[in-house]
């Protein structure tokens, strides 16, 4: 069946450059050749195989957080987002102002610092100001109403604690 090919055969058989390609019956007997070469036990190993099975699922069900603490959390994702691209921006704006001045000649080590800082002063402050404006907000308890339509006792008790010293002893005053 496999009759293994040498280097001369290949040669005679396979067009080079400069020769004629081969002939119908050629062509047919090389085909021949290379299938049944192909499909014998006893020929060559193929070097490379890629598999173009779809991958196994290994279950039906839905992805799943898993437990434990994430590499990194979405707020901190898009928090390190927003300082990269206000980097940027900074960068790009202090950058454009240093060089209209130097090109002007007019590059006042005063104004250079005010043109470059009000930009980063500008950004801090206003991101500062999101993040309080945001924080107080979640900070806020929600409101709720109790409405009765009996007589109502509402009794309140303040717990302060104080400890000092070495062997640290707590007095808690009930008022």
């Amino acid at each position: 069946m496999y009759e293994p090919t040498t280097t001369e055969q290949l040669h005679t058989v396979a067009p080079t450059a400069g020769t004629q390609p081969l002939s119908e019956a050629q062509a047919a007997a090389e085909a021949a050749r290379l299938i049944a070469e192909s499909y014998s036990t006893t020929g060559p190993v193929a070097t490379s195989y890629k598999d173009v099975a779809p991958l196994p699922t290994t279950g039906d069900a839905m992805p799943w957080p898993q437990p434990g603490r994430p590499p990194m959390s979405q707020k901190a994702t898009d928090a390190s987002a927003l300082m990269l691209s206000g980097g940027v921006a900074t960068a790009l704006v202090g950058g454009t102002a240093s060089l209209v001045m130097v090109a002007s000649g007019s590059a006042d080590p005063v104004v250079c610092a005010i043109v470059v800082g009000a930009p980063t002063a500008l950004v801090l402050a206003l991101g500062r100001l999101v993040g309080r404006v945001k924080a107080t907000a979640e900070a806020a308890p929600p409101t709720h109403h109790h409405h009765y339509n009996a007589p109502v006792r509402q009794e309140s008790t303040t717990v302060s604690s104080t400890t000092k010293g070495l062997f640290a002893k707590t007095r808690n005053d009930v008022r």
